[in-house]
């Protein structure tokens, strides 16, 4: 009989999420603000409101290519009762300011030019073909708030008002796996887990040292741990009972290990801990345990480095009922079916469900689920 190895780590305790949740929101708190580049902003959490300080067009444009006249003699004008002008209008391409006295863009078969003479042949209205001055937008309000994140429509659209630089909160995440890569799946993981804190505004910093002979997996952790390039670290995999699973025990070494066990299924071996003021997250090695404890912890940390304001959840009616355990909160993958928005999977997340889903759901503790035709709250996936 094969004697299974003696721990060196072991969940005693799972600690209800609420309590996990407000321990990453006394840990944690939003690192500086830096300057960026609009064209390199997609996807910060702003760290201050963006204003322009002049309206924006300052004067009035064309939006269309035309004739720029006055409007005043103009609205009875038709083909039949020709409106004569005093002189040829100045002509006008999209996006260029009227001349003086202009107040309206008239098409270009609108106006009929002979020689030494112009007339009018269909009617316009002040305003007709012209982006009024300040319609873009205005100072008297924020084009973005702070807290929000930039997203890729507002890119150009941040330029095209001249704003050149925003504020923004750019954590430094360490991600780090725990041991060794043992396949390709390990790799594959730790890219979920990074595209997604690159998703919700983190920067993914620091590369642990190549594994050689003679560096124990163990000692590997403890240097990026303790290694002070970073805002936060992340370490997916080492927090079980098996041979290799040695991260809580790591962390609490050279660190803060309090919370190992939380009340969230997939991922009840998840740990919470620190490194002096450094917060440190510790993921199951499992992708969907991995993925889930991200979403529900990982997200509150982000949140916490880079001040982002909660995003709104939208809501869906079930089109079949979630079911739950009383006791623990549980991470429920949505995709949508014939008949609307369901449930896939919970608990155990297959491969294929991952791929399959549209966004997911948190059950709290006290809920045993949904019934059919309930309205909930769902999230996106990274």
């Amino acid at each position: 009989m094969v004697v299974p190895p003696e721990p060196h780590q072991r969940v005693t305790r799972l600690t209800p999420l609420v309590e996990v949740l407000a321990a990453i929101d006394a840990l944690v708190q939003p690192v500086p603000p830096s300057g960026l580049r609009i064209g390199a902003a997609f996807g910060r959490v702003l760290a201050a409101d963006v204003m322009i300080a002049q309206p924006m067009p300052q004067r009035p444009v064309a939006l269309r290519d035309g004739w720029a006249v006055s409007s005043e003699r103009m609205a009875d004008a038709g083909p039949y009762a020709p409106v004569p002008l005093l002189r040829p209008p100045e002509w006008v391409e999209v996006g260029e300011p009227l001349p003086a006295g202009a107040d309206a863009v008239m098409p270009a078969d609108a106006v009929v030019i002979g020689a030494g003479t112009a007339e009018a042949v269909a009617p316009v209205a002040a305003g007709d073909g012209v982006l009024a001055a300040g319609a873009n937008a205005g100072p008297e309000a924020p084009l973005r708030r702070a807290g929000q994140t930039i997203r890729a429509v507002e890119i150009a659209v941040l330029g095209a008002l001249g704003v050149h630089e925003v504020t923004v909160r750019q954590p430094r995440v360490r991600l780090v796996p725990a041991g060794f890569p043992q396949d390709a799946t390990d790799e594959t993981r730790i890219g979920l887990i990074g595209r997604a804190i690159e998703a919700d505004g983190g920067v993914v910093c620091g590369r642990p040292r190549e594994p050689t002979d003679h560096i124990l997996e163990e000692n590997l952790l403890a240097e990026a741990l303790a290694a002070d390039d970073s805002d936060a670290v992340i370490v997916v995999g080492g927090v079980g009972m098996g041979r290799r699973q040695f991260a809580v025990e790591t962390l609490a070494r050279i660190g803060a290990a309090p919370i190992h066990g939380i009340g969230l299924k997939p991922g009840s071996d998840a740990a919470v801990g620190s490194v002096g003021a450094r917060p440190v997250l510790l993921l199951p090695g499992q992708h969907d345990a991995a993925l889930a404890v991200y979403l529900v912890l990982g997200r509150r940390l982000l949140a916490r480095l880079t001040g982002a304001t909660a995003e709104p959840a939208s809501h869906a009616v079930l089109s079949r009922k979630i079911v739950s355990t009383v006791g623990m909160a549980e991470l429920v993958l949505m995709r949508r079916w014939p008949d609307g928005v369901g449930p896939i999977a919970a608990e155990h997340f297959p491969l294929q469900a991952i791929t399959q889903a549209v966004g997911y759901v948190v059950v709290p503790p006290a809920s045993e689920g949904y019934p059919a035709g309930s309205v909930v709250e769902m999230r996106p996936l990274p």
